[in-house]
């Protein structure tokens, strides 16, 4: 397996689409239920599969990921080439993450204590599993606005 396995709730989210990748396998629904039974193992294989065809899936459309903990923002833009980060540090204890606190950035966006960083860095030769693995590490999938807004503000 590439990525990790859909959750119960993604799968169960995914429901028409499992039928229809098990269709294209040429598997019914009789021929799953026996699968599920007496050949676990395959039907896990199946699982697998849906869920890197899911994964890669989302990963080709994905263009910004978002991480934020109390000190850091790191916005990325996952261009064709390269990713593009923006990296915003505090310096101070305010925590970005309670709406205080990122009340307080957006008042204090010129403080001393807050520092901005912008840097390219190449894919490995696996543009969607560099995106994976920063998934996994607690980035999330967005549209992009804090990235765009903070790439005016710097550039």
């Amino acid at each position: 397996m590439k990525y990790s396995r859909l959750t119960k709730e993604q799968f169960e989210e995914l429901h028409k689409e499992f039928i229809n990748f098990l269709a294209s396998q040429s598997i019914t629904a009789d021929e799953w239920e026996n699968l599920k039974v007496n050949k676990p193992e395959l039907a896990e294989t199946e699982l697998d599969v849906f869920s890197d065809l899911i994964w890669e899936g989302v990963l080709n459309k994905a263009e910004y990921l978002e991480h934020i903990s109390p000190q850091h923002m790191y916005l990325f833009y996952l261009g064709e080439d390269k990713m593009s980060a923006i990296v915003l540090n505090l310096k101070n204890d305010v925590d970005i993450t309670t709406t205080e606190g990122y009340q307080w950035l957006r008042d204090n966006l010129m403080d001393d204590n807050v520092e901005f960083f912008h840097a390219d860095k190449d894919y490995t030769d696996d543009k969607n599993l560099d995106k994976f693995k920063m998934i996994q590490q607690g980035a999330a999938i967005t549209k992009g606005d804090l990235y765009k807004y903070f790439d005016t503000l710097i550039n």
